[in-house]
């Protein structure tokens, strides 16, 4: 298997001198090697070896137009990093001090004329063996690092689904379809594609968005579930799920769960100064403001334990009356142009075909958006 490789290998002959081009040939073709091309003119050198693409190259020093050395230094950069292209020099020039510059330059091997066809093949078949020995070594590395990749990818993978589920299983507490972590998910990538942002770190932020509330799991049911208004005391409490849910996400050195950290931290901060960090305007990272305007969306949108559901459009009047105060203006202008309750029924059906946009609950004197915030 390997001398086959060997013998079909490409071999590119450099020689000014068109007898040394067919003596070369009637050595190489009897001893299996077909594939093989000339050049006469070492100005088409550079074209030729990026068509051909060989395995070795038969070099000759002294040439006019270029010598063998510039032939070398203009064919370098065309040689891919870390990759082996054997060359072997011929030349009938025996002085030490031209085969030192040839080897320097990028030579392999050196051979002076005349030469000896059994030492031509032999010295052939050991520069195209190391060859091919490399390329295998270099593929059996990038396979390993494929590999390797992979396996981190799907750790990583494992790691997001658990604290997905997670999240989920925290959600079921006061969510009764628990799929609020999601559909905020979906609205937070939507406006932020909305906003400019990437399309990488929009998925990034769909996904680290439905991690927001994963400190939930650390809040006692008599305080998240309480159908009445919060005492300062349990509102102190319920508080502390942003630092709870920095703390289970924190520590990371994956990209998603760093941005999951930040918007569990953060997404209770107001744009006005007012949230429970007291950070403003645009000191609150971006992904935090945007999770926390879906966020607030999809709680009014939907019933909770001490609340009923409000309509799209009375979910949006309250944006717009809170932009400024409690969110980014400009998101708030972004969000209340974008067709959301056509996106809501479409992330509805996609999430859970059971979830619909709730009816219009009954007017109260307290805003339900800064009754959650």
């Amino acid at each position: 298997m390997l001398e086959t490789n060997l013998k079909n290998a490409k071999i590119l002959i450099v020689d000014d001198q068109e007898s040394n081009v067919r003596l070369l040939q009637r050595i190489l073709a009897p001893a299996g090697y077909v594939n093989l091309k000339s050049v006469m003119d070492p100005r088409n050198v550079v074209d030729l070896y990026k068509d051909f693409v060989p395995d070795l190259v038969l070099l000759d020093l002294h040439m006019p137009h270029l010598d063998g050395l510039a032939v070398m230094k203009a064919i370098g950069p065309n040689i891919p990093e870390g990759e082996y292209l054997p060359i072997l020099v011929l030349t009938a020039d025996v002085l030490p001090e031209t085969k030192r510059k040839a080897l320097s330059t990028g030579a392999k091997d050196f051979l002076t004329k005349p030469f000896d066809a059994t030492e031509v093949l032999l010295r052939i078949h050991n520069l195209l063996e190391t060859r091919l020995l490399y390329m295998r070594l270099q593929h059996y590395n990038e396979t390993l690092e494929a590999k390797v990749q992979q396996r981190t990818h799907e750790l990583e993978e494992a790691q997001v689904e658990m604290l997905e589920r997670l999240a989920r299983a925290s959600e079921w507490r006061d969510d009764d379809t628990g799929l609020h972590t999601q559909r905020v998910g979906e609205l937070s990538a939507a406006l932020a594609r909305a906003a400019g942002v990437p399309e990488e770190e929009c998925e990034l932020i769909r996904r680290a968005a439905a991690l927001h509330d994963i400190g939930k799991i650390g809040i006692p049911d008599n305080i998240l579930l309480k159908p009445g208004k919060l005492t300062p005391e349990e509102f102190a409490q319920m508080k502390t799920h942003t630092g709870i849910g920095a703390g289970i996400l924190g520590k990371s050195h994956f990209p998603m769960l760093q941005l999951a950290e930040q918007i569990a931290l953060y997404h209770h901060e107001k744009w006005d100064g007012t949230g429970y960090y007291g950070m403003s305007g645009e000191a609150i990272p971006l992904a935090a403001r945007i999770v926390s305007l879906a966020d607030v969306f999809d709680v009014l949108t939907h019933a909770r334990t001490y609340k009923q559901a409000w309509s799209v459009e009375r979910a949006l009047a309250e944006i717009e009356v809170q932009a400024g105060n409690m969110f980014d203006p400009r998101l708030s202008a972004l969000f209340l142009q974008g067709n959301w309750r056509s996106d809501l029924l479409r992330l509805a059906a996609e999430i859970d075909k059971a979830v619909q946009v709730s009816i219009e609950a009954p007017p109260t004197t307290t805003s339900d958006c800064t009754a959650i915030s």
